[in-house]
Order: C-alpha cells, then structure tokens, then sequence
C-alpha cells in the first residue's frame, strides 16, 4: 500500500471540498449582510464555514504538493483506501459547521462537545450517504445555510463527491477507476471502463439535467427557490432531507407530490439508460431486465398498498397507539392524528397517491414522508420493511441491496434447485440474455450474504442501547439501505436524536458500510491490504 498515493488523492478531494463549501458560505453571509463584519463571523456556522473551507484549501494544496510523486503509485488498494478514508475525512471536514452551531446552541459546555460533534458528523454521514436519517427536531429553525450544506451533502453523495473530482481532475491517477468501482452502486457499472472521465461526465450531465429541471418544476408550485433547490438536490440523490419539518406532507401539495414522485421513480433508474433515452435509444430501457424488474416490483408495491389501505383502512387505533415512541402524543392529540392520516387514505384518490409516493419513496430509499405508515396494518408494514432490502437499480442514487443483485440471487438459487433434481441440467445462469459467469455469481451472492449479516449484526447491536425490537430491526436495515425513516421510534414522524452517542456511531458505521456496498470499506480494514 502506498500511503502517499492515498494522500495525495485526499488532497484533491480537500481542495474540491473547499471550493464546494463556499456556496453554503455565501449563502450565510447573504443572509447576516445586516450585520457587521465582525458580527457575521461571530456567528457559529458562519465560523464554521470558514475553518472548514480554509483548512480544507491549506491541507489540501499541501498533501497534493507533498505527495505529488503519490499521484504514480495509485493502483486497486490504493483506490479502494481512498473511497473509504475520502468519505470519513470529507464527512469530519463538512460537519464543522453544523459542529460549531450545535455546540453553540448547549451553551458550549464541554461535556456537550462530543454530543454536539456527534450529532453533526451523523447529520453529514447521513447525508453524504443519501440516507436521510436526521437528528434534528426543529429542522425549520436551522439557518438557511445548514439546510444547504444538509442537502449539497446530499447531491454529493448521491452521484459521488469523488467521481465529481474525476470529472475536475481527468488525471487524479490510476486508481481513478478502483475509486469509481468503489463509489458508484451496482455491479454493473464494471462496463464504464473504456473512458472512464467521459462516463463519469454523462452520469453528472444526466444528473445536473434532472436536478434543474425538477427545481424548476417545483419553484413553478408552491416552493419558493430555495425549497426547490434543496428538494431536487435531496430527490435526485434519493436521500430524503426537507427544509419542513413534516417533510413532504408540510407543503400539503399534490402537485409537490406528484412532481417529486416522478423524480424519485427517474433517480432509481439506471442513469446510463437516462442518457440513451434522452438520446432517442428507448429500446435500451425497454429491453433492460433490471428496469423491468423495477417497475414490476413498485407496480405490485402499489397495488397491494392500495387493496389493504381500501379494504381495511389504518390499523386499528389501539393497536397503532401501542407502536412505540419516544415522545407519546396525548390521547386526545392521538386520535386527531389517527383520523387526519386516515382521511388521506379514505378515498380511491388519496389512496392511490399516498400508495405511489411512500412505495416510490422506499423502494428507491429516498425516504421522504407524506403519510405517518406507522399507522397502517402490520401487513404493509413488514412489506415496506422488506421493500427497504430492494433498493434502486445499479448505477442509480439509489440504496438497498439493488434490483439486479436481487435478480441473480434469485436467479442462482431456482437453478441450483433445479439441479438438485435434474444432476445433468446443464442450465447457465442468464440476466437479460447474457450468461452470469461463476465470479459474478459468487460476488453478488457474497454481497448478499454480508448484507444480510450485517443487518443481523447491527439490529443485535441497536438492542442494547433502543428499548424496542421494531425500532432497533429497523434502525439497521433503514441505515444500511440508505432509507431514514424506519419503523416505531424512527418512524416517519420520528427522528434518531434520542439515541444514544455509542448508538448512533454504529448507525454512522452502518451508513457508510451500506452507500459504499460493503466490501470497500471491509478491504480497508485487512491489515493485509496496508503492507507494501
């Protein structure tokens, strides 16, 4: 392993984080320009900021003039390294911000500092990550530039804040492609190699394209600019942060949920479909197996969400008021909630639109609410629950295990079936017309199993520090798969700030361990991988 590559890689990613940072900045001096100077800079984030975007530019600028030689010596360790290490030091560098407002806010006592600086390294893992899991309890009385930095880090992640520096730096080094493979989700994505910096530059063209295009939509309804923007940042990269504090539902828009149900169901797609597509080549989309797994699954997720909504309506009041949470509501605020989400249910209408908006929202695991599924029936709730496994298609922004690995896996368990009573069958495994070779078959396979531990070993662990079974299971699926919201004390009206600090490290571990699939942050931790 050659550390000095790792460094000089850091170093770009510092110096693009700098510059990225100064949009947040001059958001929060646009809006202190009443003040004085030296008032504006009194103010916590606005310090923040400016620490973040100064040490990020010195550090950086130095690591790559230092270890500009490192730039050579960048080969598959190397690229993994970089990944896993790039994303846990960009995430420190832009939680300072929000480090510096949440001390200030307890009154920069010192105990408070390791709460504070938890809480703004979960809200940042969270969002680079595209999971959307807040600790925030008040999100509308955050500064405006927050809420920006919340959703950029979201944008960010969603497609790669080091593909990102791929497209600025063509000539990053060798391991440019390792990195790739190591930040963009999907098995497929194998394929991109042939000019890989032109590749990249497609993915964020497609992506630049939709985000404008959906900001514009939603500032023509009720959003004003700023709401647009972050909305669109927070859909396209499937990561589900608002700037309301009821989410979605706080616009009380259909067409806000309509606008935002289209873009969550094109950022689950594949995007190199999206950029043949806006080429005319539609038959690419039409004959690609995983698109149409993918719409079958959100089709029949809406079907039967409609069905059980209709037919039985919410679950029944007693049953729902014994779901757990962290704050109970009074029994008379209870039931005026209770009825308010089953009148959005109560008609053919609004069943159809909330079944569409929540299936969307968590199969493509961007996590956005309109409706507290808390209190539907236990049936739709263990089926959302297991849509959370599914995900997105690969090389979209969207989480979960993926449609296509979900495919093989299937694929390659009803064939070893077969075989089992037909020994001679001589039956390849098949995706789309093309024959799965062994490798990939056991790669998808491993993946699926050390997700499957993962999510066991985490759920264990959340029991130690939640006092309820539902909220732990869903602690972990709804971290590793990049939703947010899960279940009881996380659910759709909930947030993790109650957690415990031990609690929400192993939520950070697990956001990381799932936006980056696993296995770039396992190959890390062999000590194997750092001897030359």
């Amino acid at each position: 392993m050659h550390k000095s590559a790792i460094a000089y890689a850091i170093g770009k990613l510092l110096q693009v984080l700098g510059g990225i940072m100064l949009a947040p900045l001059a958001l929060a001096v646009w809006d202190y320009r009443h003040l004085s100077r030296a008032e504006i800079l009194s103010r916590p984030e606005v310090l923040g900021f400016v620490v973040s975007v100064v040490l990020s530019a010195v550090i950086g600028t130095f690591l790559v003039k230092t270890f500009k030689v490192g730039r050579q010596l960048q080969g598959v360790k190397e690229g993994f390294a970089i990944v896993a290490l790039g994303w846990v030091g960009l995430t420190f560098w832009t939680c300072l911000p929000l480090f510096f407002y949440f001390w200030h806010q307890s009154d920069i006592a010192l105990g408070n500092g390791l709460l504070a600086f938890t809480d703004a390294y979960f809200e940042i893992m969270s969002g680079y990550t595209t999971t959307g899991a807040t600790i925030l309890t008040d999100i509308e009385a955050l500064p405006r530039s927050l809420l920006l930095l919340r959703s950029l880090s979201h944008w960010l992640g969603g497609m790669g804040i080091i593909t990102l520096a791929i497209v600025i730096f063509p000539g990053m080094g060798v391991s440019a492609y390792q990195m790739f493979r190591g930040e963009v989700p999907g098995p497929s994505k194998d394929r991109f190699r042939p000019r890989l910096a032109q590749t990249v530059s497609v993915l964020w063209g497609v992506y630049v394209l939709f985000t404008a295009a959906e900001t514009l939509l939603l500032w023509l309804g009720p959003m004003n600019l700023f709401e647009a923007v972050n909305h669109a940042f927070a859909t396209m990269a499937t990561g589900g942060f608002s700037t309301d504090n009821g989410s979605v539902a706080g616009f009380q828009s259909d067409y806000v949920e309509w606008v935002i149900s289209l873009f969550m169901y094109l950022a689950g797609v594949n995007f190199l479909l999206h950029f043949r597509a806006l080429r005319g080549d539609f038959r690419s989309m039409l004959d690609n197996s995983e698109f149409r797994f993918y719409n079958g699954v959100l089709l029949t997720a809406v079907i039967v969400c409609m069905i059980v909504l209709l037919s039985s309506g919410l679950a029944p009041i007693d049953q729902a008021a014994n779901s757990y949470r962290v704050a109970p509501m009074s029994a008379e605020d209870f039931v005026g909630h209770y009825e308010t989400q089953s009148a959005l249910v109560g008609n053919v209408y609004g069943a159809f639109k909330t079944s569409v908006f929540q299936a969307l929202s968590i199969v493509t695991t961007t996590g956005f609410a309109t409706a507290d599924f808390d209190l539907w029936p236990d049936f739709l709730r263990v089926m959302l629950v297991l849509l959370m496994f599914f995900g997105g298609c690969a090389g979209s922004t969207g989480g979960g295990i993926k449609m296509i690995r979900i495919m093989v896996v299937w694929k390659v368990a009803w064939t070893h079936l077969r075989k089992m009573t037909q020994p001679r069958l001589v039956a390849p495994v098949k995706l789309g017309g093309e024959v799965i070779d062994d490798e990939q078959q056991v790669n998808v396979v491993a993946f699926f199993v050390l997700f499957t531990v993962l999510f066991i070993v985490t759920a264990l662990l959340m029991t130690l520090f939640v006092p309820d079974v539902t909220t732990a299971v869903t602690c972990s699926i709804a971290t590793i798969g990049n939703i947010g919201p899960g279940l009881g004390g996380i659910g759709a009206v909930e947030n993790y700030s109650w957690i415990p600090i031990p609690g929400k490290w192993i939520l950070v571990l697990s956001m990381l361990l799932g936006r980056l699939e696993i296995f770039t942050v396992l190959i890390v931790f062999r000590p194997s991988v750092w001897r030359k």
